[in-house]
């Protein structure tokens, strides 16, 4: 059978203008700087231990002084003479380079030279100056077309209303239209479209749309990165970001939240949550890793991450020397470095569960339960007078059984092992047997609840007995389960004789307490996997409990090794927590007292006579006798209960890691080279960089409060510059200034200095108000413009930096699965929750190690939600997104690559996401009205909003009509077709007819115009 493959197109052969004619004046920022920087600074700027011929182009004093350049006489000035040298040893920049000056740019040298050679701060360290505008005229607008009158352009037409709608809901909700949002298409006038706008920024998808460029700039992963790459619990802070900007959250605050949410004076769970920002570091479980190695891994990590996401600098390049080409220093790395030196957080080793993170709902369940636990141990707690005839009864039983049990000796353990490490064992120096939920398998959900613990062990020759004591160490009892309770559902002994292991029968099985329908000889059964049979002890979890084993004759062996197998089946792991062994040879029947042998401090306190006890004593008796009382005995069961419940609503919470800030702070110096293990440098307190504008605080050390409002403030020149360049590039496709993580000399100066200035300067006198920017943007003419460009047009500006037209790019990774499961009726719109696992290939992680790991796909909802849920494993990205150039977020990404490549297409074609989307699509289809050509026609306003044309139409019927026959011919292939996914296939379709139009959707999900943005 036949297949026909429709890929997405490659770019266009990009048109290159010629070289435009000098400006009449020459700027330095906009003219000069990027020249020198990119030629000169490496060795004649601001890193003196790089620096040559003890020479500084970045200062102009200095460069003065040095006589590298004569203001007003280009042709005496040595800096001329280089550029245009012929002899190689005195030629600038020098060969060894491999850079070499334009003759544009030598003409700009000596021009500038001639005007006098003078300098400016760089455009970014400079206060962003709000332009006048004309009354009545739109800033955006009138800026961008003062530009194009600059350099002869003029502003493109408007687009059509179905492109304007398509293009709103792809850059505000990162989803198609729905065929509602066009009905009014035909009349889309300014307030139509700005109703429009508010009813995209009143959908909860705003969010999710809004928040995929800030996770990107965070780096915000479900693991933490370097060697195992387990996983950290941090996706509420994802529906924090989500919600933030659903809340339209002042940028401002939206900033101090996450550097120093635990630090405001207002601090709550949201900010807290916010603030799980300074735990999306990179980190390791490798236990030979270097604590400092990884320490000052972290510091760099986040000193990296504020200067990307907020300053638009590249602040890691001062790690190891003063920035070659930027006014920041060594110092200042590492000053900022400071401010988190107060994050309480391991170095090395998993990070901990986390603070609860609770909904509405949530905080009022945990609230009830806090109170009725509080009301029974309130009622537990209050004095029982009417309880001291028992009491005194029970002293005398608990003294007499204090004293019997001296003819029991310890067995101190050999070995302890668990064999399916759910739980950690560890035989103590005192012969107790301590057991632990294992936190990593748990977490990982590979701990089933149940477990088997061996313990070897020397056995005395003449041994008629065996007691197992389950010690109350820790709140809330003597058991590893929620509600401190156990289930020993069988215990084997065996000994080894002539090189084998050889049963030990046991004759009877007794406890000082049963648990109802859970008696001790249920231990001696035979029955080992049964999760309803045991010895348990629900209603005395408080206090010691023991079993006693007698054995069916003494053992007759001399210090024989004996092994016990404890078998734990009950899940929720149900395992004795500390256990201790104890051996006798005393005579049979060996029965277990009618009371809990008392603990060591108890059994001393009854040996002191009643008239001499003091009131401590008398209240240590008191409580012992009230967890074993059988007159409290349901309400011990109510209170075990309710801790229980208490114990698994904490467990099941939702948990985030957050910023904790420690009064011990780490100490932070100045690494020589970066050189973590050279601690010869000077300690450093946090502080500001020294390069920018910065308030004068005294009296006291610098926090991260004062980082963050620092970051925000209007003295700042970056932040607002940043984040409105980044928004643009949103929209525009292209930052104003091009490199967004870099508005510093290597970056790029703005193609619109004045515009961008504009918005930093509208951006903070709104309140950082983002949606208020957004609004001005979206609907101003400049947005709306076509897309399409004249050759004229395309001659001139052929990477639309100057907004002539509007630009046409593919769509982020996550929305071009998020497009498909939207056509196709699959796309689960629930916002927020855990990361989810759709469809990827097996064995993609077979080399994830520590442990071996094997994705899991999910099952229903999960396999349909937004591509932004997706489980975000940093070192094996998910290979769908990976194809759309998705980052690993290993490090802060300001700008995503944007390749155009066949995988892509064969992505589309055949990940099984996709091939389920056309499926499901098709039924869709099927079951529309029409024959064929309306069903195409329908299939085309579902995808794209438009009519086919008419040779769109005539290729999708023939191929329909191809298929068609193929299948009918062949129905076993079209029923192998069909099968893929999870979604169900109606059974009143016919499948040959489903299949067929299964293609015909794959070639429209496929199509250059169904992932683009245009």
């Amino acid at each position: 059978m036949s297949k026909t493959l429709l890929f997405i197109t490659l770019a266009p052969l990009a048109v290159f203008a010629a070289e435009s004619p000098l400006p009449a004046k020459i700027e330095f920022n906009r003219d000069v700087r990027p020249i020198l920087s990119d030629n000169c600074f490496y060795c004649h700027g601001n890193d003196p231990k790089h620096r040559e011929a003890d020479l500084r182009l970045d200062l102009r004093d200095e460069a003065v002084k040095a006589k590298a350049f004569l203001p007003g006489n280009a042709k005496d000035s040595e800096l001329v003479s280089r550029i245009l040298s012929e002899d190689e040893d005195d030629l600038m920049p020098p060969p060894e380079s491999h850079k070499k000056l334009t003759e544009r740019q030598k003409s700009i040298l000596k021009k500038w030279i001639e005007q006098g050679a003078a300098y400016q701060q760089h455009w970014a360290y400079e206060k962003p100056v709000k332009a006048t505008i004309p009354a009545g005229v739109n800033p955006i607008d009138h800026l961008v077309q003062k530009r194009l009158a600059e350099i002869g352009l003029k502003a493109s037409p408007k687009a059509d209303a179905r492109t304007l709608i398509r293009r709103l809901s792809f850059d505000l909700h990162g989803l198609p239209p729905k065929l509602s949002d066009l009905s009014d298409a035909s009349d889309l006038s300014d307030q139509k479209l700005d109703a429009l706008v508010s009813q995209f920024f009143k959908s909860p998808h705003f969010g999710e749309r809004m928040a995929i460029s800030w996770l990107d700039q965070v780096r915000f992963a479900d693991t933490i990165g370097y060697h195992s790459d387990n996983q950290h619990n941090v996706w509420p802070y994802r529906d924090y970001v989500i919600q933030s900007f659903n809340k339209n959250k002042p940028f401002d605050r939206f900033t101090i939240e996450q550097i120093a949410g635990d630090l405001m004076p207002d601090a709550n769970q949201e900010t807290r949550v916010g603030s799980a920002f300074n735990r999306l570091i990179l980190s390791t479980e490798e236990g030979g890793a270097q604590a400092k190695d990884y320490e000052q891994r972290m510091l760099t990590d986040r000193v990296r991450a504020v200067g990307n996401a907020w300053m638009g600098q590249t602040t890691g390049c001062a790690q190891c020397h003063d920035h070659k080409f930027d006014p920041i220093t060594t110092r200042d790395f590492y000053t900022l470095g400071a401010f988190f030196a107060d994050i309480k957080e391991p170095l090395i080793g998993r990070r901990e569960a986390g603070m609860m993170v609770l909904d509405a709902e949530s905080e009022k369940k945990q609230t009830d339960i806090a109170k009725r636990l509080a009301d029974l141990q309130k009622e537990f707690a209050k004095p029982r007078p009417e309880l001291a005839n028992a009491q005194s009864e029970w002293e005398k039983k608990a003294g007499g059984a204090a004293t019997s049990s001296g003819a029991w000796q310890p067995l101190k353990p050999q070995n302890a092992t668990s064999v399916k490490k759910n739980v950690s064992l560890k035989a103590d120096k005192d012969g107790i047997v301590r057991g632990s939920i294992d936190k990593k398998r748990d977490e990982r959900k590979q701990n089933d609840g149940t477990e088997t613990y061996t313990i070897t062990a020397k056995l005395p020759k003449g041994t008629t007995g065996i007691r197992l004591d389950a010690l109350k160490e820790k709140s809330p009892g003597i058991g590893l389960a929620s509600n401190g309770n156990f289930a020993l559902s069988e215990v084997a002994l065996t000994i080894g004789r002539n090189n084998k292991q050889e049963k030990l029968p046991i004759a009877h099985a007794s406890a000082t307490f049963e648990q109802k329908n859970f008696p001790a000889k249920n231990t001696i059964d035979g029955i080992a996997d049964q999760k309803l049979n045991g010895w348990a002890v629900l209603g005395a979890t408080g206090a010691d409990q023991s079993l006693y084993l007698e054995l069916a004759q003494p053992h007759a062996d001399a210090e024989a090794v004996i092994t016990i197998t404890l078998s734990f089946a009950h899940d929720g792991n149900h395992e004795i927590a500390n256990l201790r062994l104890n051996s006798t040879t005393a005579a049979t029947p060996i029965r277990a007292p009618s009371i809990a042998l008392p603990a060591k401090e108890i059994a001393d306190i009854l040996k002191t006579p009643a008239d001499k006890r003091n009131s401590a004593q008398k209240q240590k008796l008191s409580d012992a006798y009230k967890q074993i009382a059988p007159e409290l005995a349901a309400l011990r069961a109510q209170l075990s209960t309710t801790e229980k419940e208490k114990a698994d609503f904490e467990a099941a919470a939702p948990k985030c890691i957050v910023s904790i800030s420690d009064t011990n702070k780490r100490t932070v110096r100045i690494l020589p080279r970066g050189d973590w293990m050279n601690e010869s440098g000077e300690v450093v307190k946090a502080s500001l960089p020294s390069y920018l504008p910065k308030p004068k605080i005294d009296g006291r050390d610098l926090t991260r409060l004062d980082l963050a409002q620092w970051l925000v403030s209007k003295e700042n020149p970056l932040t607002a510059r940043n984040v409105m360049n980044r928004l643009w590039k949103q929209f525009f496709g292209t930052g104003l200034s091009k490199v967004l993580d870099d508005l510093g000399a290597q970056g790029e100066p703005p193609v619109n200095p004045a515009l961008l200035d504009w918005l930093a300067c509208e951006f903070m006198d709104s309140g950082w108000d983002m949606q208020h920017m957004i609004r001005l943007i979206v609907t101003r003419h400049t947005y709306q413009q076509v897309s399409t460009a004249t050759k004229q047009l395309t001659a001139a500006d052929p990477y639309n930096r100057e907004c002539a037209r509007q630009s046409t790019f593919r769509l982020d990774a996550e929305l071009v699965r998020d497009n498909a499961l939207a056509i196709s009726g699959l796309l689960v719109p629930k916002i927020g929750g855990p990361s989810v696992k759709p469809y990827q290939p097996a064995k993609y992680w077979e080399n994830l190690n520590f442990p071996t790991r094997e994705w899991q796909n999910d099952k229903g909802e999960g396999l349909y939600r937004r591509g932004m849920y997706t489980w975000w494993q940093r070192s094996f990205t998910h290979p769908s997104m990976l194809a759309f150039d998705a980052p690993s977020r290993e490090e802060c990404t300001a700008e995503r690559n944007r390749s155009n490549i066949p995988q892509q297409a064969l992505v589309l074609l055949n990940d099984p996401a996709y091939v389920e989307a056309a499926r499901t699509f098709a039924a869709r289809i099927l079951q529309s009205d029409g024959d064929a050509p309306k069903r195409i026609t329908w299939a085309f306003q579902q995808a794209l909003q438009r009519q086919p044309a008419a040779d769109e139409m005539k290729t999708l019927s023939s191929l329909f009509t191809q298929h068609l026959a193929d299948y009918q011919k062949d129905p076993a292939a079209a029923e192998a077709l069909l099968q893929t996914g999870a979604a169900p296939v109606a059974a009143t379709l016919n499948k040959p007819e489903l299949a067929a139009w299964t293609h015909i959707a794959r070639v429209l999900l496929n199509l250059h115009e169904t992932v683009t943005r245009s």
